[in-house]
């Protein structure tokens, strides 16, 4: 039985910042013995146009969305199976299945033995669903399915699944719910050693579910000697104990969502538990001290937010001297709270911006309370303009944590400018990919445009 993954792009073309899809290698490693895998990521190179496969599978994004049902399009109409799962997917299956011949709720690895077993036998059923969700412990992923491609030389690694906050845009929760689960620390300390990485990304929505387990993995990480960062909410900290011993075990980078400097935004969100332990500079001074830089992630858009909001969170960003900053306006994603609300009131632009040839990469994708569409999509172009330009990026070289060492300053210099040229290719672009013409001056829409094999 031979398998073909496919990870598509924004609009078919390549990404800089394109990581291991580890949905993939997990998926790889339960498959049924005699199972043959091939991995087609569009962020890398192209998809060939025909595909020597029994089954294609397809991870879907929201944000890829369109893509992934181009493609999916197109090798059916080749009669090649398509068997699609993800988040989008998940959340809107009854679309999704429109593109696939069977879609996947939830996660993957219980099912995907049967789907295959299915699939080989011809007899593909339009729905698969595990029956609550599986324990982490035996997860194991080959990575045979990465070799001699050209990702990031980080490794990502995954510690759990499911996040125990429920923010109101966040689609982690609407797709975990209240399940929280965690490998075996050990085990995830075996995984990196084997492996010989030096750099990891551990991967988790939120590292910090359990503080005994985490710093039990910290405590695992400190013989291997590496470096890493994650991602994790500000309560790590108010544990200073725990971030010590967070820093001992190699963390050098720390992506936290501020989201707001505004009170009232973040207790729209369900984030007030942000500023519990202090005020944001305090948490970003504790992080400093122990040599960890700071990746801060700021939404724009909620109802509080007017024009000056962009300014000050610039202002904001430099003055703390943050690593690296994700500036968004608020994107309303399906099955959220957030998406819902906006629904209500009538304050959508589009009915699905994930599918509308109109939307572009950056765009506003609703009517902001104190803001319109197009101050809030300028608005946020601004800011990111402003944080990453070359003056700036100068100006926050010098701060301990950035510069502490030749190669943190490498680091630091290295994921600043990749941050500028990501967003630079991505910033307006529409999601799918496009035609360069019809003959009428007119942009046509296009199933598959890639390379011929």
């Amino acid at each position: 039985m031979r398998v073909a993954f496919l990870r598509p792009s924004l609009d078919g073309g390549r990404a800089h910042d394109a990581m291991e899809p580890l949905a993939f290698a997990a998926l790889a490693a339960v498959s049924p013995e005699g199972t043959t895998h091939t991995l087609h990521d569009e962020r890398l190179a192209p998809i060939p146009t025909r595909l020597n496969t029994d089954l294609a599978a397809i991870t879907v994004e929201t944000y890829t969305a369109r893509r992934a049902y181009q493609i999916a399009d197109s090798l059916r109409a080749q009669g090649v199976p398509v068997v699609m799962g993800g988040y989008h997917p998940t959340f809107l299956p009854d679309e999704a299945a429109q593109h696939a011949d069977a879609v996947v709720l939830g996660d993957g690895e219980p099912v995907w033995p049967q789907v295959v077993a299915d699939a080989a036998a011809g007899r593909l059923r339009p729905r698969y669903e595990a029956d609550g969700f599986p324990d982490l412990a035996t997860l194991r992923f080959d990575r045979s399915l990465f070799h001699g491609m050209d990702y990031q030389k980080v490794m990502p690694v995954q510690v759990g699944r499911g996040c125990r906050f429920a923010c109101d845009f966040c689609s982690i929760h609407a797709f975990y719910g209240r399940s929280l689960r965690q490998r075996p620390p050990q085990a995830v300390a075996d995984e990196i050693r084997r492996s010989g990485a030096r750099h990891v990304l551990l991967v988790d929505d939120n590292l910090l579910v359990d503080r005994e387990q985490a710093a039990a993995l910290f405590e695992a990480l400190i013989p291997i000697g590496i470096t890493w960062g994650c991602q994790v909410t500000l309560d790590v900290t108010h544990d200073l104990e725990l971030l010590d011993l967070m820093a001992r075990s190699g963390c050098i980078a720390a992506l936290v969502g501020f989201e707001s400097l505004d009170d009232g935004n973040l207790g729209q969100m369900r984030k007030r538990f942000n500023t519990v332990g202090g005020p944001y500079a305090e948490a970003i001074g504790r992080f400093h001290d122990r040599g960890i830089m700071v990746y801060g992630s700021f939404v724009f858009g909620y109802d509080h937010d007017g024009p000056d909001c962009f300014e000050r969170t610039v202002q904001f960003a430099l003055d703390h001297r943050l690593f690296l900053v994700n500036f968004s306006a608020l994107q309303p994603t399906p099955a959220t709270r957030l998406y819902a609300r906006l629904e209500s009131e009538g304050r959508l632009l589009h009915d699905a911006w994930w599918t509308d040839p109109t939307y572009r990469y950056g765009d506003a994708a609703f009517q902001p309370a104190r803001l319109s569409p197009d101050e809030l999509t300028e608005g946020c172009r601004r800011a990111r303009q402003q944080f990453f330009r070359p003056r700036s990026i100068w100006r926050r070289t010098w701060t301990r944590p950035h510069a502490r060492s030749p190669r943190r300053l490498a680091i630091y210099l290295g994921a600043n400018v990749m941050a500028r040229r990501a967003l630079k290719a991505k910033l307006g672009k529409p999601l799918g990919k496009r035609e360069m013409g019809n003959g009428n001056g007119e942009m046509a829409d296009s199933r598959l445009i890639t390379v011929p094999a």
